[in-house]
């Protein structure tokens, strides 16, 4: 009986950390106006989340308009739409329920915003702004990233990405 038990548990405890580990795993579309695709059919580029992990990680101390002061964790956008080969001016950011906004791509060498995945060292979750959350340096940028224009584009649940 108590080996039973154990079993039991064990197998318990596997499943727990299966379901976990698939939780966490995301990816990230890159799409339109690219030159680098990993799906030429669908001509997008789909990055894992294992992928992205094993770029450089970049951080942000910043605020947002629902969070306190906070280090975020990510990935520099440059590095993704370099690595995309981005050829327009525009972008349009999606969230997972679709909710999407649109951000000049010259935000992106003004402000070096990331796609961060981590905030105060814990990985995002869907409920809290995961998988990937649009930071801007907030606190350093003065009163242009205190606007209403700015605060609507930190976005966060992303899951995909057009290059316009």
């Amino acid at each position: 009986m108590l080996l039973t038990a154990m079993r039991n548990t064990a197998f318990a405890l596997l499943a727990l950390v299966i379901t976990q580990t698939s939780v966490l795993s995301f990816t990230l579309e890159v799409g339109g106006k690219i030159k680098n695709t990993t799906d030429a059919e669908n001509k997008s580029y789909i990055f894992t989340d294992k992928e992205l992990f094993a770029m450089p990680v970049h951080s942000i101390t910043t605020t947002t308009s629902w969070t306190p002061r906070v280090k975020f964790d990510g990935v520099l956008l440059a590095d993704i739409l370099a690595k995309v080969g981005a050829e327009g001016t525009m972008m349009t950011l999606y969230a997972l329920n679709d909710y999407y906004i649109d951000v000049p791509i010259s935000d992106v060498a003004k402000y070096n915003m990331i796609l961060a995945y981590k905030m105060g060292g814990e990985m995002l979750k869907v409920r809290d702004f995961g998988p990937l959350f649009l930071i801007y340096p907030r606190d350093a940028g003065g009163a242009e990233l205190n606007s209403p224009l700015y605060n609507s584009r930190f976005i966060w649940q992303i899951n995909r990405i057009v290059i316009k």
